[in-house]
């Protein structure tokens, strides 16, 4: 009966871990409909601030990017991080 009770409980551990961890998103790659979506909306938005001086630009590429996320997912029903997102757009400016 012991060796039960510390078998069910060292297998319950792992779950509890992943379960408390931060939310990941799966790695995978990005559909050419979603990054043309993407490049769209950082292009319309001056996402690099090219147009001009702005005030509280980090905050700006914040909101953008938030809403680059939000259009994603209704559109196409994948949920990005922003951090992915801010990535693949580093990727595709270079």
């Amino acid at each position: 009966m012991a060796e039960r009770l510390s078998g069910t409980s060292a297998e319950e551990s792992p779950e509890l871990q992943t379960s408390r961890s931060r939310r990941r998103y799966k790695a995978t790659n990005m559909a050419f409909e979603e990054m043309v979506e993407m490049v769209a909306i950082l292009g319309r938005e001056d996402y690099d601030g090219k147009k001009g001086p702005y005030t509280r630009p980090n905050m700006r590429k914040y909101k953008i990017m938030s809403s680059v996320v939000t259009t994603i997912e209704e559109k196409f029903g994948i949920k990005w991080a922003k951090e992915q997102l801010r990535k693949c757009w580093s990727d595709l400016k270079n």
